[in-house]
């Protein structure tokens, strides 16, 4: 074979078998991205090509286009076939989730013990509306900070409603992940493991991760109550309103359990099962 041949061949070879990627990605992800215009476009020029190598009687040409035009077709069908057809799930998410007043309700005891010790008469609802620095005086901002860091403060905290139910829909089909900020309070770790294990036991240990900068997670969607965590985070960030933020914008925000999994049902990320959603959304469990 000629120089000018193999260099032929090759190139014949390496256009043809250009299209076996794609059609492994569309048999994995699906063909939303793809081009209608462009497969077509491509589809007919590889047509025109064998056309043109029968009428130069050119096997090469012939044998390339032939399986080109092939190929196409599989992608072209690939794209146009529903995924559940091709027997594929839906893409598995990586979703990570925030503890403290997302599924942690730590914030009425911080509020309680903070009134106990300074006498201070503050509700949830002060809060909500001025802020919380606005609400505490500065000489008593230390002592709101230190009750946090009391032993045993997280050890006995309530779990925020439809948290439990709302997870273990989302953990059937997408992996879930606890992500807490504990290096602001180090004493933490303990409890707060503890906690974990007695009341979501469906998040394994290897899937706990006690953290700084959440920025560093490599996760799909973000569910926390601090918006800083969602500035260099790469995903998706929902906002868990809490007495604290609850004057804050946010992109994407959800009130409780049932509003996260309605984001995650009518969002891009379409995380939620239609019928596992509405399952979930009309359940009132008894949390643990």
């Amino acid at each position: 074979m000629s120089v000018t041949a193999f260099i032929g061949t090759l190139a014949a070879i390496c256009t043809t078998v250009a299209f076996v990627p794609q059609i492994v990605k569309l048999r994995k992800q699906g063909g939303e991205d793809l081009s209608y215009p462009m497969l077509f476009l491509y589809l007919a020029g590889v047509l025109l090509w064998l056309v043109y190598g029968l009428m130069i009687h050119a096997a090469a040409v012939i044998w390339a286009n032939a399986i080109a035009t092939f190929l196409i077709t599989i992608c072209i069908a690939l794209k146009a076939t529903p995924p559940k057809k091709l027997g594929r799930s839906p893409k598995r998410l990586r979703i990570a989730v925030d503890m403290d007043e997302v599924i942690a309700d730590a914030f009425p005891k911080h509020l309680s013990r903070y009134n106990e010790v300074t006498g201070s008469k503050l509700t949830k609802e002060m809060v909500a509306q001025h802020g919380l620095r606005a609400s505490i005086p500065e000489d008593k901002w230390e002592i709101f900070q230190a009750i946090a860091h009391e032993k045993g403060f997280f050890a006995d905290l309530a779990v925020i409603e439809g948290s439990q139910a709302a997870l273990a829909v989302l953990s059937q089909q997408h992996d879930i992940f606890i992500a807490s900020a504990a290096m602001d309070v180090p004493y933490s770790f303990d409890d707060k493991f503890d906690w974990l294990e007695k009341h979501f036991p469906l998040v394994p240990p290897s899937r706990i991760v006690f953290c700084g900068d959440k920025h560093i997670l490599n996760a799909d969607v973000l569910i926390d109550d601090r918006s800083r965590h969602f500035k260099q985070f790469q995903g998706t960030g929902i906002l868990f309103t809490a007495p604290h933020n609850a004057s804050e914008n946010a992109p994407l925000r959800a009130n409780n359990w049932k509003e996260v999994l309605q984001i995650l049902l009518d969002g891009r990320t379409k995380a939620v099962p239609a019928k596992q959603a509405a399952k979930a959304l009309s359940m009132n469990p008894v949390e643990s």
